[in-house]
Parts: structure tokens; C-alpha cells; sequence
């Protein structure tokens, strides 16, 4: 077999396994989900043979996921649109724009991707509780751009690094201001990577577990990740049920990613290539 050939089907292998090994958990999760409790304990592994949905409704309805999701919407929608209005504007001076102190300010972002969260875990909790936010939506939220607003500003920079200067000037000859220049010219520009941020953002904080328990730890306050979690402990012998709260709390980004793939790939590709 020639060398290309060979080699294009070495990687074709690997693409294989890694698209089985991204798929299968969603699979199987889904058929465990559909299984009746009886039937999961015979044999956990063969195909279920009369789906039973009820297991859904169950986890929707009695295990309140249908509470956490709403919560997580909410939070996650006010989050996403604040990080966007918030990392576009920023974006835009920092990567359009030259006025004194940008580039410390750029390194600034730059360097608080490294930050784990962690780090900052324990003074956010104490501001969060001296400013009365904890147990609040909008506390989750502020959260939420506190921490990703670093990432959205970097992927927003780097894109409106590599718009011409032309098109800029040309609007601030037609007597566009600043604002009007983002508005009217980067805005549209940008859409690509506004939709990529937008999609990642709503990602990260679908699935965050760490800062929702933090800033939200009571019970009826929960987020549908936090939600899940706590249902391996309320039905630790109904691994169905279990089953079917991971697969609601998966189903609504994975059909985001589904939707947006395309534009997620040119969002963060183009920034990355001049013209």
C-alpha cells in the first residue's frame, strides 16, 4: 500500500475511534435512560427492547429537573448575553484601538486565562457574601462573566485584530464616533466569532458544577448540572432515572453545538489569519 494512502487511512482510523469514543457514552446513556430498573439490573449493556420514556418524565417532573433547567436557562442566557455585550465592546478597544495602557490591559486578560478558579474560589465566595449576592441569580451571573469575561475578550480581540484599519477609518471619516464604528462596522463584522463566544460561553456555563455550588448551594436555588448531581445520591438504586436527568441536562447543548458547529469553527479560525 502506498505511504499516502496508508497514511490517510491511519488517520481516518484514529478520527473513527475518537468520534466512537465521543459518541458511545451518549448512546449508552440514552438507552440506560429508556430501560426499566428491572431490565438495567438483568443486563446493563443489551439494548433495551420496549423503550419506557417515563423514566424522563420521572426525572423531570418528581426529581424537579424541570425547576434546575429553567434556573440554568435563565442564569445562562443573562450570562452569555452580558459576557458578549461586555468581551465585544472590550474586544474591539483592545484589539482595534491604541491608547496608553491597552497592550498592559491585553496581558492582563491574557494572563487571567491561567488563573484556575480555584485560586480565586474563596475570595469571590466572601464578596459574593458581603455584597449579598449568594443564593441569588444575578450573584451566578456575575459569577459566570467574572470568570469567562477574560476568554470572550481575548477571542473578541484577536478577531477585531485582523479587520483593516481601512474600514475603520473610513467610518470615522463618515462621521461615525467610537461607539458608532462598533456598532454599525464591527458588530456585523464580528458576527463569526460573537457567535463562537456565545456558543463556548453557554457551554462553559451549562456545565459548570463548581461555581454554581458556590454561589448557589440551596436546594431550590440549584442549577441543572448541580440538579444531576444530586440525583446519583436520590436515586442511587434507579440508575434509569439518573440516566434520563443526565440525558435532559446534555440533549439542549448538544443540539446548540449541533446547530452552530459551523460557525463555531470559522469564529475561532479567522481570527487566527489575516485578510
Amino acid at each position: 500500500m502506498p505511504a499516502p494512502r496508508a497514511g490517510r487511512w491511519l488517520v481516518a482510523g484514529a478520527m473513527a475511534a475518537l468520534a466512537l469514543a465521543t459518541v458511545y457514552p451518549l448512546v449508552f446513556t440514552t438507552n440506560v435512560a429508556l430501560k426499566t430498573r428491572h431490565a438495567y439490573v438483568l443486563d446493563r449493556f443489551a439494548l433495551t427492547g420496549s423503550p419506557r420514556p417515563d423514566n424522563l418524565a420521572t426525572a423531570w417532573d418528581s426529581a424537579g429537573m424541570a425547576r434546575y433547567f429553567v434556573t440554568s436557562l435563565t442564569v445562562v442566557t443573562c450570562a452569555v448575553a452580558l459576557l458578549l455585550l461586555i468581551g465585544s465592546a472590550a474586544g474591539f478597544a483592545l484589539g482595534r484601538l491604541s491608547f496608553r495602557g491597552s497592550r498592559v490591559l491585553f496581558l492582563g486578560c491574557l494572563a487571567a486565562l491561567f488563573v484556575p478558579f480555584q485560586v480565586i474560589m474563596v475570595p469571590l465566595a466572601r464578596t459574593m457574601a458581603d455584597l449579598r449576592l449568594v443564593d441569588t441569580h444575578a450573584g451566578l451571573v456575575l459569577a459566570y462573566v467574572a470568570q469567562f469575561l477574560p476568554f470572550t475578550v481575548f477571542l473578541m480581540a484577536s478577531y477585531y485584530a485582523h479587520v483593516p484599519a481601512e474600514i475603520v477609518d473610513a467610518a470615522r471619516v463618515d462621521g461615525n464616533t467610537l461607539f458608532g464604528v462598533h456598532r454599525r462596522i464591527m458588530l456585523p463584522l464580528g458576527a463569526p466569532a460573537l457567535v463562537s463566544a456565545g456558543v463556548l460561553n453557554a457551554l462553559f456555563c451549562w456545565n459548570d458544577v463548581l461555581i454554581a455550588l458556590l454561589i448557589m448551594p440551596s436546594a431550590e436555588h440549584r442549577t441543572l448540572m448541580v440538579g444531576v448531581t444530586s440525583l446519583r445520591g436520590q436515586y442511587a438504586d434507579d440508575i434509569p432515572t439518573f440516566a434520563a436527568g443526565v440525558l435532559i441536562a446534555a440533549v439542549p447543548m448538544l443540539l446548540l453545538y449541533l446547530l452552530f458547529q459551523r460557525h463555531i469553527a470559522e469564529g475561532v479560525t479567522a481570527g487566527s489569519t489575516k485578510g
